[in-house]
Formats: C-alpha cells, structure tokens, sequence
C-alpha cells in the first residue's frame, strides 16, 4: 500500500495519522485492526505508537485522551516528561528487573487508571527525573571541524534565544550590513571574537556570524552601555542594535540572552526541603570527618531541639555537587595532603558515609574536578568501578556535570527544574570580568552564576574551562531556564535570586589547605543550605566553627 492508502485505511476507522507514522511505516495495516479496537476515538497515531504497535503485544487499555494531552503539551512547549513516562508505562519499561514486572502486573489491573500507575512509578523513584544527562559522541575523532561546528551550533542556538527579544527581530546578517551604503540602523546577533579598547577610551568589539564580521564601537559617553561592554568576555553571543557607517556599527543598545523578567515562581504544595553539598574531599588531611558525621546525624533527625529535628525529617532531597573525593594526582606533590591515598579508598568511605543517611531521601551526585575522571566539561557519571559501592546505594541518582533534573513533582504540581553545575569556569570568570573581581564573587559566588545565566551559557569564553567539543550541540548553554541553580567549587555558601531563579552555591568539608593559603581562597567550610519548596525560604545551618 502506497502513503495515500494508508491513509485512506486508518481515516475509515476514524484515526488521524501522522507524517512521521507513514515515514516508519513499513508493514501491513491488517496486522493492528484488532488490537486498535480498544484505543478511544480520536487519536493520532505517530511513530512512538507505531513501535509500541510492532513491539508488544495485547491491546493498550489506557487514558488516550490525557496521552493526547501530554503529547500536545510535549509539541507545543518543548515538555518531554509525562509524555515519556507515558510511553515508558506502556512499554513496561519504566523500571527494570522486579520493579518492572510489578509495573506490568500493576498496568494489567482491572479498573486501574493510567493516572494511579504514574503517581505510583513516582513514589518509586522518589519524585527524581533526569531531565538531561550528557551522552558522549561514541569513537568520534576531534578535529579542527569539530570546534568550528561546536561553535556554529552554538551560534544559531544563540541566536535563536535572543531573537525572541522584540527588539532583536529585525536581525539581519553581518553580510548585509557590510554591503550597505547608507547610514541607517541595523539590528545584529553573533559571537564576540576580538575585544580592546581604543586609544580614545572606547569598547571595540568584533562581532561574527556564519557570513562574516564586522567591527562594532560601544562609546565611552553611554555610560550605562559602556558599564555593560566592560563585563562582555570572548565568544559570548549578544544582540546590537546600532547605526550603520563604512564597514562599522556604532552600538545604540546591547543584549545578552539573559532569564526572562517573567520567570515563573514555583512553590511546591507538599512541604519539603533540598538540601546541598559539595565539595567534600574525602582522603584529605584536611577533610572534617567529625563535622561531616555530626551533619549525617543531624540529616538523620538526631539534631539538638524539637525545631531541628523537624526541619532534618522534611529533607527529601540532597544535592552533592561535586570533588566528593580529594583525588590523586590533581596537583603537584598532593599525596603530602593524603589521608587516604588510594582512589577506589576514597570512594569507599564516602559510600560508607552516606550508607548512613535515612533511605527516604534521595541523594543527587555530580563530579567535579577533584573526582577520578576526565576533567573536560560535561564530566560524565562517576565510574562504576572506581565508585562501585556508591552506585549500589538505593537512594542515589548519578548525573553528569553539568546536568538537569526535577524534584518534587506531583499529580498537582510540575516540580521544580534544578541546573547542577560544579563549577570549572568560576575562577577564570572572577579574575576576568572587573565587576566579579571588585565584586569580591570569590567570597560571594553566587554573582558569578548570575553572570552566566545572564549570558545563558556556563563557560562561554574558549579558555575559561577544559570542555569536549561536541558537533551536535553545545551542552554548556543553559537553554532551559532552570528554577533553581546549584553550584560548588568555590568552597563558600552564598544564596541569591536572580528573575526568580534560585541560585545556591554550596560549602565545603574541608578545613583551609596551604594552596588555599598561598591563593587567597578564603573557605567557608561546614554549611549547609536547605531550601523549603513550599516557601522558598533558605536556611543555613553550621557546622562547623574553625575557632575551635
């Protein structure tokens, strides 16, 4: 049968078919006239179902109509979640092993409602989606092609983050520009590759797209805009709007991609808590174990007061945000700080320290630079060699850095979207951008995680972090606004909101080392930030006190 007369066939029984559904379709259609008899009317049939329809047997008893929802909601918005789960459901694949043969048993239940069966996969994997986890490109060779397509990837990406400004929508390309004669305005989007000052003391900014580039002058006088120029750092993409003149643009108005004004602010209907951690170095000399053990106890609700204790028992998410482990071999001569010499050691121990945490809540785990891994940016999950007894642990979700997950969701409430990113390219940053450094964001780190969400990118400077560069899409830029950002590496607990966006930089469990000393690194050891989803409000609490 021809495209035509497929079509023809299901519309007889009252189906709508997708393109994509023909474009898979490659047998028979008498196959599933009997097993489409309990699908409700109307339904489009497209490629998912079409690999449902070949790859199981039986006929789908299910809730069409809210899988039509979540399909529609999955088109129009972007919003993958509950359209998979639904496809996971009804493949039985959802959970492996016995778990997945007690979904199949539940989904086979008569007058269970497809909606029951999802809130029940939820309550099994403790309201934790992975959102995004980096996938590395499989045996693919790095060549020079490869950072020329990372980069042109990451343009039109860009470029199609603020062309939703209005006014950014005229946008023309470079090419254009240069051929025009008269002087008029002109509305541009590319990558900043070159930046200096001039001799009059203004901003000269190079300016590239896929057709070209072209010089761009932010004057001195516009002080607001010149404010802005300043902190501009290479290969950032940005929005101009400015006056066209013989082969340069005279800037009127700047844009970065930034957050949304109208960021939604979410709050859970349940009212519980996330916690965060990172750098904790285990196998250091200088890591707090009795501190680390007194905030596990505490976590446990053995803490001091009644207060505490309730606050411990509403904690059903921890962050770990990465350098679980001190490492081997980070920096010269390190095994003169060692406690614990040995990788594998090292990750034993702390697997045995959080084998003590209660098993209700989940902890989420990043690497970062000290892990025993590649420190090219994304990081992949821990190895499950190395940290073996750390992936056998029920309540633990491995991610990559950086990642996305979502926590907290319900039947009545979508979940709050957390960007997990530990946090390579904080320091180039500090040192770079003269507002971080007078700042002082190395003592207040959340600015810096600001800078980048304004920028929508977590490095995007070519040398402020080591990264592999991947043809298929940049996986540093943060396309999706996240509700809540959490971050690590500079040992210092710092919370801020930025246009609704919940920004937690994490401390750490390691007491002030000689490199600290000798770089000015100020630690803040032994806190911990607990944000309640219901009200948003943070508390941090102390565990540590150097004063003895």
């Amino acid at each position: 049968m021809n495209k035509k007369e497929v079509v023809e066939w299901f519309l007889k029984k009252d189906y709508l078919v997708s393109p994509c559904f023909l474009d898979s379709y490659g047998e028979e259609v008498d196959d599933f006239g009997e097993r489409l008899k309990g699908m409700e009317k109307p339904v489009i049939l497209n490629k998912d179902i079409l690999g449902l329809l070949k790859n199981k047997s039986g006929i789908f008893e299910i809730n069409w109509l809210e899988f039509e929802k979540s399909r529609t909601n999955f088109e129009k918005k972007g919003d993958r979640r509950i359209y998979e789960i639904f496809l996971k459901v009804l493949s039985h694949e959802y959970l492996s092993g016995e778990e997945g043969k007690e979904v199949e048993i539940l989904s086979q239940e008569k007058g269970r409602s497809e909606r029951r069966i999802l809130l029940d996969l939820k309550k099994k994997s403790n309201e934790v989606i992975v959102l995004k986890n980096y996938i590395d490109e499989v045996n693919k060779k790095k060549t020079v092609d490869s950072f020329v397509n990372y980069f042109r990837s990451r343009y039109y990406t860009m470029r199609g983050l603020l062309i939703k400004r209005p006014d950014l929508v005229n946008t023309i390309s470079i090419s254009k520009v240069l051929n025009k004669k008269d002087r008029e305005i002109v509305v541009l989007i590319g990558l900043v590759v070159d930046k200096r000052v001039t001799k009059n003391g203004n901003i000269l900014l190079k300016l590239e797209d896929n057709t070209g580039s072209v010089n761009i002058i932010v004057n001195k006088t516009k002080e607001e805009l010149f404010k802005l120029a300043k902190d501009i750092t290479l290969d950032e993409a940005i929005g101009v709007v400015g006056s066209n003149g013989e082969g340069i643009v005279f800037v009127n108005n700047l844009y970065l991609p930034d957050v949304p004004l109208n960021k939604e602010i979410k709050k859970s209907d349940e009212d519980v808590c996330v916690g965060v951690i990172s750098d904790i170095h285990v196998g250091s000399k200088n890591f707090l174990e009795k501190e680390f053990l007194d905030f596990i106890e505490w976590l446990n609700g053995k803490g001091e007061n009644k207060k505490h204790r309730e606050l411990a028992l509403k904690i059903k998410y921890l962050l770990i945000v990465g350098d679980l482990i001190d490492g081997v071999g980070i920096y010269p001569d390190q095994e003169k700080d060692l406690f614990i010499l040995d990788v594998k050691d090292q990750y034993d121990k702390l697997a045995y320290y959080l084998s003590m945490i209660r098993e209700d809540i989940k902890i989420i785990i990043s690497p970062g630079n000290h892990d025993a891994m590649r420190l090219s940016l994304p990081q992949p999950i821990l190895d499950k060699d190395l940290a073996e007894g750390i992936h056998k642990l029920k309540n633990v979700v491995l991610v990559t850095n950086p990642s996305y997950v979502n926590i907290g969701s319900s039947e009545t409430f979508q979940g709050f979207d957390v960007l997990i990113y530990h946090g390579s390219s904080f320091h180039y940053y500090i040192d770079t951008v003269d507002s971080l450094r007078l700042g002082k964001a190395r003592d207040y780190p959340s600015k810096v995680s600001e800078y980048l969400l304004k920028r929508r990118h977590l490095a995007p400077s070519h040398t402020s972090t080591l990264y592999i560069p991947d043809e298929r899409e940049d996986p540093l830029i943060i396309n999706k606004v996240p509700d809540i950002i959490v971050t690590g590496e500079m040992h210092r607990t710092d919370v801020s909101i930025y246009n609704n966006v919940v920004i937690i930089n994490s401390s750490c469990w390691q007491s002030k080392t000689e490199y600290e000393e000798k770089t000015g690194n100020n630690p803040d050891p032994g806190k911990f930030p607990i944000l309640n989803l219901k009200t948003r409000e943070v508390n941090i609490l102390k565990f540590y006190d150097e004063t003895g």
